[in-house]
């Protein structure tokens, strides 16, 4: 039996990875339990580490240091790349009010904190603990812990807290919205229609009738207009063409045009008149509408076209092909010749049958190359924000310099590689799958080690006195700014319920909530506006953590 004993008990290498992988399995499967429709899911690692931790398992502490900061630093940048190409677009239009409720949510959390530990004489670290559970936001108690090593002080006590306060904090977030619900909303007001993107590609059909546009080339014309278009074909005395820029246009003309909707008026002002079909619907037959050309879709997967502009590829005139629409993560975009490709890319592209076989060719379409993961951006991602974590920044008033950390470096390195990295011909693209696994390893890995050092003195903390003032503490931090800014958010600037709830799942971190709220309003309001603000409040919640405990400790 001592085989058995070094492979559970005997501090090794080993010994770490059984315990953490158990625990994380032992974990993942339980977290799948629902209870009235709401589960923990990966969460309940973190609870299956404090069992493991209160029941003597325990491992070498550099060998949980390691697996701890690994955990974290996959999580934080894998997390990064995913949000990183809707980070910045997110602050567009209404994305900005969003964002603004959210970080109103960020902030008032923070403060109601600060009271709270004033008032209840816990000390800032736990009370940044607790606050970190009560937003269910595992990265920014990993910030914190950082800062408080870096600071030369304890460091698991606000796991303890984070601990003690998470429960309440998924669940407290769906409690709000019901509360929002049953006190703010009719039973119309959930079938309120969604807002169309105006932006969206919008696909007509024009013939020239204005004499102000007779024999000028394409090129002309489009730097006569203030509009975004696309010409997709071009009908001429029966005969069906790929109008390049230099084509002449000449009087009943008729033109397949996309563009953006809100264009469409001043494009049939500017070429004559707009043609009735209707050519956005979905069961349109494209290859149908004429013999001579075709329509097919094509993937970019050659990496040297990773952000290169589609104007400098000029398929138009060499190869007599349009590309009129792309679509990018599922999301459609009007294909300009100042947009910038990236690796996956789905692009449609119409032309005749022989010239898009070369085409193909020029553009790579090899889907299997695709699932390879390219590994080489992570890991250089991940130096590259372990680096920008470490660069100090000092402050008058603080002894200590303030540091992103290994928690802040690597999401804002992740968010700006998502964002850029293709304009600098970085090849960011991984697979929705492969970022859901290094996400989720990363997470399980962090979650396992951290309740696995907090479950030691888990449960004497939570059956005394100060624990349950935590689980207090906690349940206050996450329903009075959700319901506070809930309410203003409805009432007072009359945004729908279903983004509402979505603005407050992601302003709290809370995927779990997310689920409640999409199972029970209908359209995918909550889903949107969620993507929208939960970058930045990630981010907030991250940087904030730190500053707090440097400014006030």
């Amino acid at each position: 039996m001592e085989w058995l004993y070094s492979l559970f008990v005997e501090h090794s290498a080993l010994q770490a990875v059984i315990i953490l992988s158990l625990i994380s399995a032992i974990g993942l499967g339980l977290g799948k339990i629902q209870i009235g429709g709401v589960s923990l899911g990966v969460t309940f690692v973190f609870f299956a580490g404090i069992l493991a931790g209160h029941f003597g398992f325990s491992v070498d502490p550099q060998m949980l240091n390691y697996a701890e900061t690994f955990g974290l630093v996959i999580f934080v940048y894998a997390l990064g790349l995913q949000v990183g190409p809707g980070f910045f677009s997110s602050f567009r239009k209404g994305g900005l009010t969003l964002n603004m409720l959210a970080i109103g949510v960020v902030l008032l959390g923070t403060l109601f904190a600060v009271i709270g530990s004033l008032i209840t004489r816990i000390s800032l670290s736990d009370a940044i603990g607790v606050l970190c559970g009560a937003t269910t936001n595992t990265p920014a108690l990993g910030a914190a812990q950082q800062t408080l090593k870096q600071m030369g002080l304890e460091s698991n006590t606000p796991a303890l807290g984070c601990a003690v306060a998470y429960p309440l904090g998924v669940i407290g977030v769906i409690l709000a919205i019901l509360i929002i619900r049953k006190v703010g909303v009719r039973p119309g007001d959930l079938e309120l229609p969604e807002k169309e993107d105006t932006n969206k590609p919008y696909i007509g059909a024009f013939q020239i009738h204005n004499p102000a546009v007779y024999n000028k080339s394409i090129q002309e014309i489009a730097q006569m207009s203030r509009s975004k278009f696309v010409i997709s074909r071009l009908w001429r005395e029966g005969k069906v063409s790929i109008p390049t820029s230099e084509k002449i246009l000449k009087e009943n003309d008729r033109l397949l045009v996309i563009t953006s909707e809100k264009d469409a008026i001043a494009l049939t002002v500017l070429f004559g008149e707009q043609e009735t079909t209707d050519w956005n619907k979905e069961d349109i037959d494209w290859n149908a509408m004429d013999s001579q050309l075709v329509s097919q879709p094509i993937v970019i997967t050659r990496p040297e076209l990773n952000g290169k502009k589609i104007g400098a590829l000029r398929l138009r005139n060499h190869y007599g092909v349009n590309i009129s629409r792309v679509y990018r993560s599922g999301v459609q975009l009007l294909a300009t010749s100042e947009l910038r490709l990236q690796l996956g890319d789905r692009l449609t592209v119409i032309g005749e049958a022989a010239a898009i076989q070369n085409v193909e060719k020029v553009l790579g379409n090899a889907v299997k190359s695709l699932s390879e993961p390219n590994l080489v951006a992570v890991f250089v991602g991940i130096v590259l924000g372990l680096a920008l974590g470490a660069i100090p920044f000092t402050f008058s008033g603080i002894s200590t310099p303030v540091k992103l950390g290994m928690a802040g470096g690597p999401i804002v390195v992740g968010i700006l590689i998502g964002t850029f990295g293709p304009r600098l011909h970085m090849i960011t693209y991984t697979t929705k799958s492969a970022n859901l696994m290094l996400r989720a390893l990363g997470l399980s890995m962090y979650l396992a080690c951290l309740g696995l050092d907090a479950g030691t003195h888990f449960f004497d903390t939570v059956f005394r006195p100060e624990g349950v003032l935590w689980i207090a503490l906690g349940a206050g931090l996450t329903l009075i700014p959700t319901l506070i800014i809930g309410f203003v958010a409805l009432k007072m600037m009359k945004i729908d319920f279903g983004t509402v709830a979505g603005m407050l799942c992601g302003s709290m971190a809370n995927p779990m909530a997310l689920n409640y709220a999409n199972d029970t309003i209908p359209g995918d309001n909550p889903s949107v506006a969620y993507a929208t603000v939960y970058p930045l409040s990630m981010f907030l919640r991250v940087i904030i953590a730190q500053l707090l405990l440097m400014f006030l400790l």
